[in-house]
């Protein structure tokens, strides 16, 4: 009997163990997720997709054990340095612009019709041998708006009249709300005793505050009514609108709802995944080259990019343009990430852009925010001498009425302060002579 159950108990044991082992196996085998990366998947990549991205992006992040992007000992090739005169490198690239007449979107609505005339092909997230490594990373989930040019400014586009009306109401609403805000706070000024000056001094900065505020909710809602009761402007928002609603109902087999935040910046950061064919041609080879040697995929953080997003993002990026015509705006830029790539890495790449530039194939910078700026000519050979020389004299007249600009505001800032300062001492001078008194 004791033998029988020994037995029994050994079975039962023994086959614990092989249930042990096979689990164990089971998840050795199963494939672990990749860990999160620095710069997160594009919200447009299918769930399937996801984890090879990441792998993909864990190989451009991976720790090379050497210094690498700006600390790493390169040799720049005069090719990818600036010119002597720096206007040339922007000059060169408007001149391409003007000399083949390249549409400029100014927005999302202008780069969405220039993507349904097939003027740019589409670049996955992740191909075979490249990465969009956070390619519209600033796109905002904020509703499409147009963007006026000679303004600078944005105007919400709306299906319908009824729409317009709407947002018109919760300007005015909120504009009405702010004028009693501010009746309140100088009500609250005109009660204070003369001893209270803290209080008159934080109260003063608030109705400064709530005064700029209803400015700008003023200024946006006539700008608001300049286009939508006005029947030629009305037509083109419109359009734009209907455009962008018909595109996100069928982009590629997959719809995106607009009214949807999450969705509508899935959009955007789709527009921006667009570039000229030439440009893609130029990355697709860069890429297989930089894969072959290095076993990395070559990380693009650019592509297109329309007026309205450039000017956005060059308030945080100093290397984005503010000219009338950005070169990403074109279709024909791009810029690749250098920020890992050890000396190795850069000088094999620069070597090879460097090749390309000096075959009249394209124009290139190594700038000093980890990337190289990479501009392709759209028929493979540099514009005219006498369109970069009229490029770089428009850009030198810009230059100097910026800086004509600047120098005029800081005479107006430093006549605002001068006259602050002597009321202050104006006033110093009628409260010493009462104290006195």
């Amino acid at each position: 009997m004791m033998n029988r159950s020994g037995s029994y108990v050994e079975r039962l044991s023994r086959a614990a163990l092989v249930l042990a082992l096979s689990g164990t196996f089971l998840l050795a085998s199963c494939k672990r997720d990749p860990k999160d990366t620095l710069v997160p998947p594009p919200p447009t990549i299918s769930t399937p997709q996801v984890n090879p991205w990441k792998e993909a992006a864990g190989r451009v992040e991976e720790d090379r054990n050497e210094p690498t992007g700006r600390r790493a000992q390169v040799q720049v090739p005069p090719e990818l340095k600036h010119y002597d005169d720096r206007r040339r490198f922007l000059a060169i690239q408007v001149a391409e612009w003007r000399e083949h007449e390249l549409d400029l979107p100014h927005d999302y609505a202008e780069l969405a019709a220039m993507i349904r005339e097939n003027q740019l092909v589409e670049m996955a997230p992740l191909g075979d041998d490249y990465i969009l490594y956070g390619v519209g990373e600033n796109a905002s989930d904020e509703p499409f708006t147009h963007y006026d040019g000679p303004s600078g400014e944005n105007v919400t586009l709306h299906a319908s009249l009824g729409d317009f009306q709407e947002e018109h109401d919760q300007l005015s609403a909120s504009l009405k709300q702010v004028k009693d805000e501010i009746a309140a706070v100088e009500k609250d000024l005109k009660q204070l005793r003369k001893r209270e000056r803290e209080r008159r001094k934080a109260l003063l900065a608030q109705a400064a505050e709530k005064r700029r505020s209803a400015a700008a909710l003023e200024k946006k809602k006539e700008r608001l009514a300049s286009f939508y009761k006005d029947p030629a402007r009305s037509k083109l928002v419109f359009g734009e609108s209907s455009l962008l609603n018909e595109m996100a109902s069928n982009f590629g087999g997959k719809t995106y709802n607009l009214n949807d935040s999450a969705s509508r910046r899935q959009f955007k950061v789709r527009l921006l995944s667009f570039i000229r064919p030439e440009a893609r041609e130029v990355i697709l080879d860069l890429a297989r080259l930089y894969k072959e040697k290095f076993d990395r995929p070559l990380p693009i953080t650019s592509l297109v990019r329309p007026e309205q997003y450039q000017m956005r993002l060059s308030e945080t990026n100093a290397n984005a343009t503010r000219i009338a015509a950005p070169p990403h705006s074109t279709g024909l830029a791009f810029d690749i990430y250098y920020r890992y790539m050890n000396a190795g890495e850069q000088d094999y790449l620069m070597a090879e852009i460097a090749r390309r530039e000096n075959s009249g194939q394209l124009e290139a910078l190594r700038e000093t925010r980890d990337h190289f700026h990479v501009f392709v000519f759209a028929d493979g050979q540099l514009p005219s001498e006498t369109l970069i020389a009229e490029a770089s004299g428009s850009l030198g007249k810009k230059k100097e009425k910026e800086k004509e600009k600047k120098q005029k505001q800081g005479s107006v800032a430093r006549g605002q302060k001068s006259a602050k300062k002597g009321q202050s001492l104006r006033a110093s001078g009628r409260r010493s002579g009462a104290k006195g008194q």
